[in-house]
């Protein structure tokens, strides 16, 4: 089967309609974390995980537990045959209440699955492309970005280097509009 049948067999509208609940949900940036996940959900399908079914329909739900607590997780694992693996890729990408986020990234970087290190490139991918210098001081850019240099471009490394190339391109790209190199010779490259 190729990848345009491959698609046409996804069922993904009850994970979409459980993602309506983040559609509340505000960014920083702008819109909201339903647009997030559907933007998500595109950079999977721009990376051609055409028939990963699982990484697809979490890509749509990943932020859904952290931001709307009161999800009842039993509803999703119902949805589908998938649904289980669909949930424990979600909670595997959801950082627990009070966990710093550092702590967060290198377990996922030392432990996490394939499909974690996925979802969580794509996911900073989506993010880094909405980092903008009106939303965030100098400050707060630098540490987010030094973060993603420091945890999440290993994990893309590691699963996708197309994805590295365009998180390391997007680290480069936000570092020069904010004036916060950190290291000035990179942008020579």
């Amino acid at each position: 089967m190729d990848h345009t049948e491959s698609l046409k067999n996804l069922v993904l509208a009850p994970y979409i309609i459980k993602a309506t609940a983040l559609i509340g949900k505000s960014r920083n940036v702008g819109g909201n974390q339903f647009r997030h996940a559907i933007a998500t959900l595109g950079i999977l399908l721009d990376y051609k995980y055409f028939d990963n079914y699982v990484l697809l329909k979490a890509s749509v739900i990943h932020d859904l537990f952290e931001d709307i607590p009161e999800t009842n997780e039993y509803e999703i694992r119902s949805i589908d045959y998938e649904a289980d693996m669909v949930v424990d890729l979600v909670l595997e990408v959801t950082r627990p209440e009070g966990m710093p986020k550092v702590e967060y990234l290198k377990r996922i970087l030392e432990h996490g699955s394939v499909n974690a290190k996925i979802l969580k490139s794509a996911d900073r991918i989506s993010n880094l492309t909405d980092l903008h210098r009106a939303q965030y001081s100098r400050k707060v850019m630098s540490e987010y970005l030094d973060m993603t240099e420091e945890w999440v471009l290993p994990m893309a490394e590691s699963v996708n280097p197309d994805m590295a190339i365009e998180l390391g391109d997007l680290i480069r790209k936000r570092r020069e509009q904010v004036n916060i190199l950190k290291y000035p010779g990179l942008l020579q490259l």
